[in-house]
């Protein structure tokens, strides 16, 4: 019966979630994990006679392997909803993970670059070379409108409304929202169609994406990865950053200007403020360490 009740929890997850491809796997993934271990001795559990007691041993099993609590708090996460939706199907009368304990997460302040920093990211790149201007918008963009990286290779020619000054990105569980654009990011784009893009063929299929690599396909988040850390050296930049730090820095620089949580987050597309706030921790890391250089009682 696992697999017929996974299954039914995969279809939920799709159809009436409405979840992404990678979101669906990732929980039915941690799901298995589940099925694994409750049928290791007796093949013939199934997963409605499953109690608490079962499902804290699987959490301190999954410690004894050395998943990280990040990875054993995903996997709780996995296990509530999946129980959750088989109470609400009637297939169990009490959700036994209700009173499952989610292991504690360091807090942890992600790294932000300063506009200085960012700025000299933008100066490394060699626009003599036919990929420099895309590698400059791309910078930009990711930066001046706090893109994930998949939404940034996601970005359509058709989804950017540069008469309004906006553009339309898909987010996680393929949400989607308009974020303004910066005139500097739009021209960014602007000048590598005119230098680069509209010189090529693009491949088919990939006729909409605004960028694309020598081949006229759409970029992979591999490459960006690759291109920003390449960038990033040539900068100077010792701090260890990939795409998702332009994302923060951008939600940092708009909360220490004064811009509204909410906006912030609309913009970010959090679906919870909670999510949006570490920012404002980050800001009060940086007034805590402007009094300890500058302050004489310090």
């Amino acid at each position: 019966m696992w697999d017929i009740y996974i299954k039914q929890f995969r279809d939920f997850l799709i159809l009436e979630k409405s979840l992404a491809g990678n979101s669906v796997d990732a929980y039915i993934s941690d799901i298995e994990k589940l099925k694994q271990y409750c049928t290791w001795e007796d093949p013939s559990t199934e997963p409605t006679v499953v109690d608490l007691k079962k499902l804290k041993a699987f959490i301190e099993w999954l410690n004894e392997l050395g998943l990280c609590a990040r990875s054993q708090a995903r996997i709780v996460s996995g296990i509530k909803s999946f129980y959750k939706f088989l109470e609400t199907e009637g297939v169990i009368g009490a959700d036994p993970s209700v009173l499952l304990s989610t292991p504690k997460i360091g807090f942890k302040l992600p790294v932000v670059l300063g506009i200085e920093e960012i700025d000299a990211i933008l100066k490394s790149v060699d626009v003599s070379k036919p990929l420099g201007h895309r590698n400059r918008a791309m910078v930009e963009t990711l930066y001046s409108c706090g893109l994930r990286v998949s939404e940034l290779i996601d970005l359509k020619i058709s989804n950017c409304y540069f008469a309004e000054d906006f553009i339309r990105v898909t987010g996680k569980g393929s949400k989607e929202r308009l974020i303004p654009i910066s005139a500097k990011a739009k021209n960014e784009i602007l000048y590598y169609f005119q230098q680069f893009r509209n010189h090529m063929s693009p491949a088919k299929g990939h006729e909409d994406y605004v960028f694309l690599n020598r081949r006229g396909k759409k970029l992979t988040r591999v490459m960006v990865f690759t291109i920003i850390k390449e960038l990033a050296e040539l900068a100077g930049i010792t701090k260890n950053i990939s795409p998702h730090t332009f994302r923060h820095s951008f939600a940092t620089h708009l909360i220490e200007g004064g811009a509204d949580l909410r906006a912030v987050q609309e913009m970010l597309g959090h679906e919870s403020i909670l999510t949006t706030e570490i920012y404002t921790h980050i800001d009060r890391e940086y007034l805590r360490e402007a009094i300890i250089q500058y302050h004489p009682r310090s």
